[in-house]
């Protein structure tokens, strides 16, 4: 499946550590004792059209790049789901850990009505665990629960993933997902202060923690020759509970925020 990522401000320190694990463990690959094939790559770079910030009506475009990667010793990394290492991998059960990056918000993105007023997020990295079911060969589901690892904010995601019949040479699938975050993660993206407030001609909100948002989305591949293809991803998000009642949502932003990437990469 492929999933929506983030701001390239937020990949750029990620990335590194990606492309690190990647030439380690290809170049590696074949003294793994596990791995009955070699591993699966696809690398590539697309566009994003994503919300400004978490809750903005507004919308930003900007490059992205694509990893993709099935290495040896069970581990997947992605730009865009983030890292996880198996240490459960027995019939239809895989588990381990998992590890991700959250994209922040910069001065500018915030708008002329907010900039100045709503601090800017810097991107952070989370880690955690996760433990998924195989249910059939086309559907999974799965939980990961995180921490930032420089913060407090502490993240659950449930999810169910749905690979579609194959229409001709396109591979499709649906995942839904709902995520709850704890109160340091919901008032770091979604608090006003009284003295924001006061300025913003709106009422003080400190969220508590809870259920954050619910999302479904579309991936697509559709290759176009053996090694080339385009990859696409659909994401439809509602905000929910206190993350929707906030007024940097109510009043400046939209609690449906959808994001859509395509992206170019080629398969080795």
């Amino acid at each position: 499946m492929v999933h929506r990522p983030s701001s390239t401000t937020l990949l750029a320190p990620f990335l590194r550590i990606a492309l690190a694990v990647l030439a380690l463990a290809t170049a590696s690959g074949a003294c793994a004792d596990d791995a009955t094939e070699g591993p699966t790559t696809l690398l590539g770079a697309g566009v994003e059209r994503m919300p400004a910030w978490l809750g903005s009506k507004d919308h930003r475009n900007q490059p992205v790049p694509y990893v993709q990667a099935e290495l040896p010793w069970h581990i997947t990394l992605s730009t865009l789901d983030g890292l996880t290492v198996d240490f459960i991998h027995s019939g239809q059960w895989r588990g381990g850990f998992y590890g991700n990056y959250m994209w922040g918000r910069d001065t500018d993105e915030l708008g002329p009505k907010l900039e100045g007023i709503i601090d800017p997020l810097s991107p952070r990295l989370n880690a955690g665990g996760y433990l998924e079911y195989q249910a059939t060969v086309q559907f999974s589901v799965g939980a990961t629960l995180s921490h930032d690892t420089s913060g407090a904010g502490a993240y659950l995601n449930v999810y169910g993933d749905y690979d579609l019949p194959a229409i001709g040479y396109l591979n499709h699938g649906l995942q839904l997902q709902w995520q709850a975050m704890n109160g340091a993660a919901m008032r770091r993206f979604f608090q006003v202060t009284p003295e924001q407030a006061s300025k913003l001609g709106v009422a003080p909100w400190s969220p508590g923690g809870g259920s954050q948002q619910i999302e479904l989305e579309y991936d697509a591949y559709m290759p176009t020759s053996l090694h080339t293809g385009f990859a696409l991803a659909l994401n439809y998000t509602r905000l929910l509970s206190d993350a929707a009642a906030s007024p940097l949502v109510r009043q400046f932003g939209s609690a449906n925020q959808v994001t859509t990437t395509l992206a170019f990469v080629y398969r080795f």
